[in-house]
């Protein structure tokens, strides 16, 4: 089964290529989905969060992020602590996503984690595709959201530069020409997998 890492910065269509690849069959395992969860009312994070950061849990049983923020922001070994609670769960989501998947005889499954480079998990994949745009659409997109110039800045600044994930990228796929031509793309990166093509996946794969 090919672990196929789906990353992309903001605004560059990540989730509606994710949607591309669910549509065409695949099991899509959602990063940003599963932290939701685990801090949902209810979800395996929140007792765990208010035992180390007394406060954070509402009455609903989910976790105040907000407030979670506040108290870790700026502070490296909280930090330390809030990784140490989260990554193991958030882990343990995807590894039984995975068997799942392979369980239910699965050739790819996608991995869609937004900082995936900057946390390592490339190192876990057997490829990965960047999903990409101009900085203009990147932009125009962004600012559509309501999201202001300045929180837009703040949030390019914590993430790996464009340019860097698409020169560590297996596959490469533009948003900016059109979600239609995306879906071409797409099509061509299962293709590519599924017949071992592709100069860097070879590499990676051994080939």
């Amino acid at each position: 089964m090919i672990k196929l890492a789906l990353t992309g910065s903001i605004g560059m269509g990540k989730s509606a290529t994710a949607a591309m690849f669910a549509a065409r069959g695949l099991p899509v395992y959602d990063a940003d989905a599963a932290v939701h969860a685990a801090y949902g009312p209810g979800g395996e994070a929140a007792a765990p969060l208010e035992w180390a950061f007394p406060g954070v849990m509402r009455e609903d049983g989910s976790v105040n992020r907000d407030l979670l923020r506040e108290k870790v922001l700026g502070k490296p070994e909280a930090m330390k602590k809030l990784e140490s609670i989260v990554h193991p769960i958030v882990g343990g989501m995807q590894k039984a996503f995975l068997e799942k998947a392979e369980a239910e005889g699965a050739d790819i499954v996608v991995l869609d984690i937004p900082l995936l480079f900057e946390t390592g998990g490339d190192k876990r994949a057997d490829a990965v595709v960047v999903v990409t745009a101009p900085a203009d659409v990147q932009r125009a997109r962004v600012l559509a959201r309501g999201v202001s110039a300045r929180e837009f800045e703040a949030i390019l600044a914590r993430q790996t530069p464009d340019a860097e994930k698409r020169s560590r990228a297996d596959f490469i796929i533009n948003t900016g020409l059109g979600f239609e031509y995306a879906e071409g793309q797409v099509d061509a990166v299962i293709a590519a997998l599924r017949s071992g093509g592709g100069a860097r996946y070879q590499s990676r794969a051994g080939a």
